[in-house]
């Protein structure tokens, strides 16, 4: 089985489509570890702030797959069919890692560059899995983490609850 990291993101109805996502994912891949929620400005678009956290999951599913399930999550979920990339969107699901796989792999790009870029996906990395190497530059997330300008993308991390669990929690 492939351990894959996925970036899970929402700025309309943010809760909402969060716990939406969350439910898809636990129904397709059964149990999810998750990071905190944290919110964070919208990125290369002027818009609502966004909703973001990370998940991981354990699949025999091919990134081919993969991919086309988490697309027709998103799609479910009220995303549209021809939404560009820097966009509000309902519910965006992202393949983060899998497993160690460094290249393009049935047209994803993995390791999702935005890793590297992010503080929405790096910081929730780095509470969810510190010691884990990112596959291509071979540095734990907490280490890129701690190296990230953290001033340059603030992030307020929210009290969320699923499924009558706090996954977040601020006090």
């Amino acid at each position: 089985m492939a351990c894959v990291f996925l970036g899970v993101g929402s700025n309309i109805e943010r809760e909402r489509y969060i716990t939406a996502g969350l439910d898809a994912l636990a129904g397709l891949f059964g149990k999810l570890a998750l990071s905190s929620v944290y919110d964070s400005a919208a990125i290369g678009f002027t818009g609502q702030p966004f909703l973001n956290l990370v998940a991981v999951v354990n699949t025999d599913l091919s990134v081919a797959v993969l991919a086309q399930r988490l697309r027709h999550i998103e799609l479910e979920h009220g995303r549209p069919a021809n939404a560009t990339r820097f966009s509000p969107r309902q519910l965006d699901i992202d393949i983060l890692t899998y497993d160690d796989t460094v290249g393009v792999v049935d047209g994803v790009e993995l390791p999702r560059e935005e890793i590297l870029e992010n503080a929405f996906v790096l910081c929730p990395l780095a509470e969810l899995s510190p010691d884990t190497l990112h596959p291509a530059c071979k540095r734990t997330y907490l280490s890129l983490w701690q190296a990230y300008d953290q001033s340059s993308q603030p992030l307020s991390k929210i009290d969320f609850t699923w499924r009558g669990r706090s996954i977040s929690g601020v006090g």
